[in-house]
């Protein structure tokens, strides 16, 4: 609870995860109200709102069988960080194209976690996550999501963000400029059709991209190509670094998978996860506040 109430003074909030429901009382993300009594008035009772936040959150954390309680993540940034294309990940003409990275830059201990392609439609993961408020990602790719778009609009009616993932999971750097544009914006058109909003964000298959990649991206509205540090799986971490570690501002890569390829289930894999992002001392906090 000592970390809970150093987060809490520290002026965190309880990460704006996946049911970021308001009632009109409370301030927005990045804001603090002011009542009458001032600023100081407003930051104890927002203080107080984050510790009653986690104590909830620490009986959730119980029941879903978590090592720890989640740590609550910082205030989303008022004015979002510069990203730019990771060293070593350039494409000629990168200066004009989305930026590539696998890190967002942040000084606080805080990881993102993104979620791929849509084979294994949990409904205890649903549940999980929006219980815990523990925010995160999704990169869809229509072959396998077609069977259950509904499961999808459940997870965006959780606030859950969705992106592109392309249509068919295809080694782009293998296809023509033509045949990638298809991937990617046939997927941008798919996801704003069913959901509503044309995605800012998109995951190559498989991590691979080249300069028509990047290109084919922009031209429908891709903004940023966000990659990974680290991957998670229900039984181990798999890692970019030769550290092998955490840092500020990663993001984390798993996939909706289940028993069939995994030696576990989705919630078996938060709680992977989690332990070791909560071990480290990190929180998890939205992607979207950030890029």
């Amino acid at each position: 609870m000592a970390g809970v109430l150093l987060v809490a003074l520290a002026g965190s909030a309880c990460a704006a995860g996946p049911s970021d429901e308001r009632d009109g009382s409370e301030p927005a993300p990045g804001q603090l109200a002011e009542g009458p009594a001032g600023p100081a008035a407003a930051l104890a009772a927002y203080t107080e709102k984050v510790r009653r936040d986690q104590v909830a959150r620490a009986a959730v954390a119980k029941k879903w069988g978590l090592a720890k309680t989640p740590l609550a993540a910082p205030r989303p940034p008022a004015v979002k960080p510069k990203i730019t294309t990771r060293k070593g990940f350039e494409v000629d003409g990168g200066e004009s194209l989305p930026p590539v990275f696998t890190t967002v830059p942040v000084k606080e201990k805080i990881v993102f976690l993104t979620i791929d392609d849509g084979a294994e439609k949990d409904p205890n993961l649903l549940r999980m996550m929006s219980e815990l408020k523990i925010p995160y990602s999704a990169f869809l790719s229509d072959y396998v999501i077609n069977d259950n778009y509904g499961y999808f609009k459940r997870m965006q009616d959780l606030g859950v963000s969705l992106h592109n993932h392309t249509l068919n999971h295809r080694y782009l750097p293998g296809l023509s400029y033509a045949k990638q544009k298809t991937e990617i914006c046939g997927q941008q058109a798919k996801i704003e059709k069913r959901y509503g909003k044309r995605p800012p964000l998109f995951r190559p298959p498989y991590g691979n991209y080249n300069e028509s990649t990047l290109r084919a991206a922009k031209s429908c509205g891709v903004k940023a190509v966000p990659l990974w540090a680290a991957e998670a799986f229900p039984d181990h971490m798999e890692w970019r670094e030769w550290d092998r570690d955490l840092h500020p501002g990663d993001i984390i890569l798993t996939h909706f998978r289940g028993r069939d390829d995994w030696k576990g289930t989705m919630p078996d894999m938060i709680r992977r996860v989690m332990k070791t992002v909560t071990d480290k001392g990190y929180a998890v906090a939205k992607l979207e506040d950030y890029v």
